[in-house]
């Protein structure tokens, strides 16, 4: 382990199998509030939780952190333990694990945050080789009030990656489902991202992006209420959320019922915002016939979410005919596909 503050040797030495496309290794990469996930090729994958959690250094800790296989670096006299260990501690131990973004940007509150993403990345990247590697990273759509924000965190993703070696390039994160979701379709349609921080959609009529929108009540924002009003810590909540809650079924269990309704908000506030963003907008196309949405992130992974969906949707007076309201074929994977896709064919 090297001194304080420096990236440990592990962290430097991890490599990645990025497949080449047409000469030209290329690389997607959804950074979300929630996890960052590498797509190496369409059905190749690795993810890390986006979060972190400090306990008080010893050298028997670190020595078992070391032997247990837990991603950890030493910082000001504590080991972060990283990514998927930093879940495991919090929820030992009922404690909240730290947030690297908020509401789909860098968390400003967090001044360690930037320097942790730096880390997972390094994690889940090698070093392209000479002649260039092409990445595409997500971004959400800015948030009303929030576009300077937006631009900061873009621009330090963007910094770093070039200073790993990579020609990197921003894609919306509505838009990047469209393209992993809807080639049949001539990639028209409505993408949708249900994220921890937020809930990202972007209506694009072949490929090209025709109106996007954010809202800021997504997985994190259900977890943190269902704390509130059930006494439970979010990272438990959380836990059970991804491990249990069927919203096809009645609520057995108090932390379920606080799921049910705070899932309802989410979708009915997100159905009311896009419908009415869509009414005031001036750019809508002329379509020839229905067109299909698709959902994906993992807020929107529990049985029955679609369903829930599709009712509040059709009970609108939408300003486009829908033909389907399906789920994505891989939910926590489609975000990243999608950038993979648009970094081997947008030369």
């Amino acid at each position: 382990m090297k001194a304080e503050k420096e990236t440990p040797e592990s962290l430097e030495s991890v490599e990645t199998t990025c497949k080449p496309e047409n000469g030209l290794a290329a690389i997607g990469l959804d950074i979300g509030t929630s996890r960052i996930v590498c797509s190496q090729a369409p059905t190749e994958f690795k993810t890390q939780l986006n979060a972190f959690i400090g306990v008080a250094y010893s050298k028997f800790a670190e020595q078992m952190l070391q032997r247990n296989g837990i991603d950890f670096y030493r910082h000001n006299g504590e080991l972060f333990v990283l990514g998927d260990g930093a879940e495991k501690f919090a929820s030992m131990f009922n404690h909240e694990v730290r947030r690297p973004m908020s509401v789909g940007l860098l968390n400003p509150g967090e001044r360690d945050g930037f320097e942790v993403i730096q880390l997972i990345l390094r994690r889940l990247l090698k070093k392209p080789k000479p002649g260039g590697s092409k990445i595409c990273f997500s971004i959400p759509s800015a948030p009303c009030g929030m576009e300077t924000s937006l631009v900061y965190h873009e621009n330090m993703i963007k910094r770093f990656l070039t200073e790993l070696g990579f020609e990197s390039k921003s894609l919306n994160e509505g838009l990047a489902v469209v393209f992993s979701e809807l080639a049949n379709e001539n990639f028209s349609g409505i993408g949708i991202s249900f994220g921890g921080g937020m809930c990202n959609a972007c209506l694009a009529y072949l490929s090209i992006p025709i109106l996007t929108f954010s809202l800021g009540k997504a997985g994190d924002w259900i977890d943190s209420s269902v704390s509130v009003v059930t006494g439970e810590s979010a990272t438990r909540v959380r836990v059970r959320k991804e491990s249990a809650l069927d919203l096809s079924a009645p609520p057995s269990h108090k932390i379920d019922e606080a799921l049910h309704i705070y899932y309802e908000e989410m979708i009915l506030d997100l159905v009311r915002s896009l419908t009415r963003s869509f009414v005031e907008s001036r750019n809508l196309p002329t379509l020839d016939k229905p067109i299909p949405v698709v959902l994906s992130g993992g807020t929107s992974k529990p049985r029955g979410f679609r369903e829930k969906f599709e009712n509040a949707l059709r009970a609108t007076n939408f300003p486009l005919a829908i033909s389907e309201v399906r789920l994505a074929a891989d939910p926590l994977n489609t975000t990243a596909k999608g950038t993979l896709m648009y970094a081997m064919y947008d030369n």
